[in-house]
């Protein structure tokens, strides 16, 4: 993740224009300023030069209007990579990574260390200061091992290895964080209670950090527009009942599911609007928060 030179030429467009387009995002600034947004990154933002320079300078932008953006972050194609480079292929069931000590130990590093110190230093570079996080770190995320069962056997269950499920969030190392003006950037490892590791889908980590720091917004980018019908059209708004009919008549699959259970727990909890958001689009965050323009799907809790 090397950052490109950021190419801003807005010689093309004029001054009042220019101006005109920073009033109008006024409104919104005034409407959000202190309050947190929750930033779930991944996908295409994570992986394509422009795109993460993009995305660190939107974050930038919004801590200097006076919100608090806080990251979690994936990074699947990146352990893929390293559990090549040792010679082990990821195996998965029912759409989950199979983790063995082995592999948690390269969850941990490329998590942790590589893909988190990426982001932190992209951050940086744009102009923020931005801080990586674990769930270790303040004791924030206490996790347990994840009971899969068979999706069509449910009296079967599998066993996964080192894949977490979260027992609970402490916040508060992110809050001092953010009183301090830095930008929290959250891998998501959490900790049992023998202190093993474990790796957590991100969306959960993402939506449950939402809900535990009652953020105004919760903000998850993908490789696609929203989420889709069966005719490839964005549908703009979800309720928990359209959610269920979708998967129930197989619209909705794979890695979508855990994106929008999240994303229904943290509506039912009290966060304020979830978005679901198209990554590939250059600078897609300042568009969904700063414009009155609908980009994505939104959540809705009823």
């Amino acid at each position: 993740m090397t950052a490109p030179a950021a190419d801003h030429d807005l010689s093309h467009i004029a001054p009042r224009d220019q101006a005109e387009i920073l009033a109008q995002a006024l409104p919104y600034i005034r409407k959000f300023h202190g309050k947190t947004l929750v930033i779930k990154y991944g996908g295409n933002a994570m992986t394509d030069p422009a795109l993460q320079q993009d995305f660190a300078e939107d974050i930038v932008l919004l801590k200097l209007v006076g919100m608090n953006p806080v990251v979690v972050h994936g990074g699947g194609p990146q352990i893929d990579s390293a559990l090549a480079k040792i010679g082990k292929k990821g195996t998965f069931i029912q759409g989950m990574r199979v983790t063995d000590e082995e592999t948690m130990d390269v969850v941990e590093w490329v998590l942790g260390g590589e893909v988190q110190q990426d982001i932190v230093g992209l951050i940086n570079a744009a102009g923020g200061k931005a801080v990586g996080l674990t769930g270790r770190d303040g004791g924030m995320i206490r996790a347990k091992k994840l009971r899969m069962l068979d999706k069509d056997d449910p009296s079967k269950e599998h066993d996964i290895g080192q894949v977490g499920e979260i027992d609970s969030i402490d916040p508060s190392v992110v809050k001092a964080l953010q009183d301090d003006a830095f930008i929290p950037v959250v891998s998501p490892i959490g900790f049992g209670e023998r202190n093993e590791s474990y790796n957590i889908n991100a969306d959960v980590v993402a939506a449950k950090l939402a809900t535990v720091l009652q953020a105004e917004k919760l903000l998850m980018l993908t490789n696609i527009r929203g989420v889709l019908n069966k005719a490839g059209e964005l549908i703009t708004e979800l309720t928990p009942r359209r959610i269920d009919e979708l998967v129930e008549d197989g619209t909705i699959s794979g890695g979508m599911l855990p994106k929008l259970a999240g994303a229904i727990d943290a509506a039912k909890s009290g966060v304020n609007a979830v978005h679901i958001i198209d990554g590939r689009v250059p600078h897609a965050l300042l568009l969904e928060i700063l414009s009155d323009q609908a980009f994505g799907t939104m959540i809705k809790s009823y």
